[in-house]
């Protein structure tokens, strides 16, 4: 039987892989939009994550005519009403680099202590069938805070600097494994798998044709 071919709309092939581990099981072929040459760019022009994530999903799946997902995450700082929020991965201009984004973000926080450094990371995972309509959203976070230096080469993003404060560590030090529990995206993706399951289940997603010689 063929297997359902699921589109994951992102050119980032960490997070690809760290799906198709928890779809393996299901006869699901997943692809990320670096496999896809016909894919398109799309604008996150949304107000919030949610937002972004239906594009990202609705506009794509009626391009190429594919289920697709759509996923927008970023850092939410509550000592700076919620920023970067949206703009996490173009926080510091349009030639933002992870690096210089760590760099405002502490620039931006100066000596708040660390009890006000309150912070959490935000993923929203959203579901298009082919006709662009959007069947599943599930949004997930972690929560911690942020330190006043880098700690750890791991991950990416504003990793270094975000401390989960039951382990006193920061996703730069914790590990893949560690952090493949408890990320933002891992819970959002642990939630979104039955939720996939369930489209299926019910008939919402025919079972494909097998290709023929």
């Amino acid at each position: 039987m063929s297997r359902r071919l699921l589109v994951l709309g992102t050119r980032n092939r960490k997070k690809g892989l760290e799906l198709s581990e928890l779809l393996a099981p299901f006869d699901f072929e997943l692809k990320t939009l670096l496999e896809i040459p016909e894919s398109i760019e799309v604008d996150e022009t949304g107000d919030s994550f949610l937002e972004n994530a239906h594009l990202k999903a609705s506009e794509q799946a009626r391009h190429l005519n594919q289920w697709v997902i759509g996923e927008d995450s970023g850092l939410r700082v509550d000592a700076l009403d919620g920023a970067p929020g949206i703009y996490s991965a173009r926080f510091s201009g349009e030639d933002a680099t992870d690096e210089k984004n760590n760099r405002h973000l502490l620039e931006k926080l100066g000596e708040i202590p660390l009890e006000k450094r309150t912070a959490h990371y935000v993923c929203h995972m959203s579901l298009s069938n082919p006709q662009g309509e959007v069947l599943i959203d599930c949004e997930e976070y972690c929560r911690g805070r942020i330190r006043f230096d880098y700690e750890g080469s791991g991950g990416f993003g504003y990793d270094p600097l975000f401390e989960v404060v039951e382990y006193h560590m920061t996703f730069g030090t914790l590990g893949g494994s560690v952090k493949k529990v408890l990320s933002h995206r891992s819970r959002a993706i642990r939630k979104f798998v039955p939720e996939l399951l369930g489209v299926v289940e019910r008939g919402e997603w025919p079972i494909p044709v097998a290709p023929t010689e």
